[in-house]
């Protein structure tokens, strides 16, 4: 596979380094364009990428291009390479812009060209991403799995209908900043009642990457696992007993629902 990336952001850059380290494209096979050449010359000289002058340059060289620019330079990315439709004959585009349709991203383009929608999320900056991707109506059985082989070397992927894609953004795109929020104020609780600022912190980091791995290693409902930590008249059941009077779950949902929303407007 040669692997086209347009802005090298940390999310691209995580995208490529997944897919260099894991085998599934050579890093001589990688052709990158970036506005900052900071960026450009950081992956060339660390990963062993080739850097080239333009973005039509780059889908010209590449079999699959990612699209990492932030959102509202999508659309004019994609005018600049159909404004050169033979860059991308044989090319695949891949979008991780929140926001952006199937359908708007196809009506900038020529009709024909296969393009995936994507929204991987940071922790595939250290291979724990979780992204999930749409087909475009030119795209392929080959193209998926192409584009699983990259997203998947940076974490999990899942393909979902192009109608839950903000929702998706909701859960996982904007998800672990939500998570940052609760291990920040689970730690601030600890200090509260008197843990050092440290020592309070690593037990909310811990807590968190331990009940994630029970449900994913054990794939038991979480509802079933909260259970087991739940006494009858302890400890556990009184501080969720005090979540559900602040209505913590009610806030995840409406931030689900809100992230969501906004992607709705991004799009329009």
């Amino acid at each position: 596979m040669k692997l086209g990336l347009i802005g090298c952001g940390k999310m691209g850059r995580a995208l490529v380094e997944g897919a260099v380290k894991s085998g599934v494209v050579k890093a001589e096979d990688v052709f990158i364009s970036s506005r900052t050449q900071s960026a450009m010359d950081s992956m060339t000289s660390e990963l062993g990428v080739t850097a080239l002058e333009s973005n039509v340059e780059v889908a010209a060289a590449a079999e699959v291009v990612l699209l990492c620019t932030k959102p509202n330079d999508i659309p004019l990315v994609l005018l600049e390479l159909a404004n050169e439709p033979e860059c991308l004959t044989s090319t695949l585009l891949v979008s991780a812009a929140a926001g952006l349709t199937l359908a708007q991203l196809e009506q900038v383009v020529p009709e024909g060209v296969r393009v995936i929608r994507c929204m991987p999320n940071t922790p595939s900056l250290i291979g724990q991403g979780a992204a999930a991707y749409s087909l475009g109506s030119a795209a392929t059985v080959k193209d998926a799995q192409m584009v699983c082989a990259v997203l998947g070397s940076a974490g999990s992927v899942i393909e979902v209908q192009e109608k839950l894609m903000n929702a998706v953004t909701g859960v996982s795109g904007s998800g672990p900043a939500y998570v940052y929020t609760f291990i920040e104020s689970l730690a601030d609780g600890g200090v509260a009642e008197g843990l050092p600022r440290a020592q309070a912190l690593e037990l909310a980091v811990k807590t968190v990457q331990g009940a994630a791995a029970m449900v994913a290693e054990t794939g038991v409902h979480p509802a079933i696992l909260r259970d087991m930590v739940t006494s009858p008249g302890g400890t556990t059941i009184a501080a969720l007993a005090s979540l559900e009077e602040n209505g913590f779950r009610s806030a995840v949902i409406k931030a689900v629902r809100t992230a969501k929303n906004k992607a709705d407007e991004m799009g329009k």
